[in-house]
């Protein structure tokens, strides 16, 4: 399984136009609604729609700019199977079958805003650089820190402070809960990428990663709760104009979020389930050195 930066990874989800007060916070969270936390991380977590019974709108999918569509486009856009919402939560049957393993390399560093990085130029590398980000934006429980960390990790064109839906997901929770923009000891979302595909690639600087991770939430004097919940993102490749561009040499560039819309959302399934087999997806692991 995924071993990685023990930065659990934080996020949060509710619905922005509706007065969530802790005490009702804390009633969703212990209820099998839990599965509506799930999602936040990019365009995979539709927890605000499930919220408020809304259904997502089909005729207009995410797009890029231009009336033409780019192969990232279409890549990003690509829609995946649909999953049960009771799919991604724990308790039921495990498949006895078997699914393959992602071998995803270790960081070599700390890059800016405490993210991990220093992963190849490789479609594992962009997925492990995708787990990273997001792990460190949404296990701040900052407002200020995600955005921090989305200003300085994503692409021009990609998501900015203010469009970012790890920055909203954070700001939209910590408000449902009551709590401040900078609330890092008022709630704790644990998330552990456990699963994950690359849904595809254009050439070798162009990257769309999903991962299926488990989100364990916990609120002061509560029960924690778990789910799993799946997010893609757009990868690209930056060289660094100042390093080598040896795709071998992790000095020589980085993985980050690209510009455009963010991706069709993946199904967010528990690990193990023969729905999560069913779907493609495969056991992280860092290879042991």
């Amino acid at each position: 399984m995924f071993t990685r930066t023990r930065n659990a990874y934080q996020t949060k989800l509710v619905d922005p136009s509706t007065e969530w007060t802790r005490l009702r916070l804390q009633i969703l969270l212990g209820s099998a609604a839990v599965v509506v936390l799930a999602l936040v991380i990019g365009g995979a977590w539709s927890v605000i729609n499930m919220l408020t019974g809304s259904q997502p709108d089909e005729a207009s999918p995410a797009s890029g700019s231009g009336t033409a569509t780019s192969a990232q486009d279409q890549l990003a856009n690509k829609q995946l199977p649909a999953a049960p919402l009771e799919a991604a939560q724990p308790g039921g049957d495990l498949s006895t079958g078997k699914t393959g393993t992602l071998q995803i390399p270790p960081p070599m560093k700390v890059g800016e805003v405490g993210v991990a990085t220093g992963y190849p130029h490789t479609p594992q590398g962009a997925l492990a650089q995708m787990a990273a980000i997001d792990s460190t934006a949404l296990s701040s429980a900052s407002v200020k820190i995600a955005q921090d960390v989305i200003t300085n990790w994503a692409a021009p064109g990609g998501p900015t402070p203010e469009s970012w839906s790890g920055v909203k997901g954070v700001a939209t929770l910590l408000g449902s809960a009551g709590l401040s923009a900078d609330a890092q000891n008022g709630i704790t979302i644990g998330v552990e990428p456990k699963m994950g595909f690359v849904k595809g690639t254009v050439g070798s600087d162009f990257v769309v990663p999903c991962v299926d991770f488990i989100i364990t939430v916990t609120l002061p004097g509560a029960q924690s709760q778990q789910v799993a919940a799946a997010d893609c993102q757009r990868m690209v490749w930056q060289n660094d104009p100042n390093g080598s561009t040896d795709s071998t040499d992790s000095v020589g560039g980085r993985w980050v979020i690209g510009p455009g819309d963010e991706p069709a959302e993946a199904p967010s399934l528990w690990p193990g389930s023969p729905g999560s087999f069913d779907a493609g997806y495969q056991w992280l692991e860092v290879p042991q050195s």
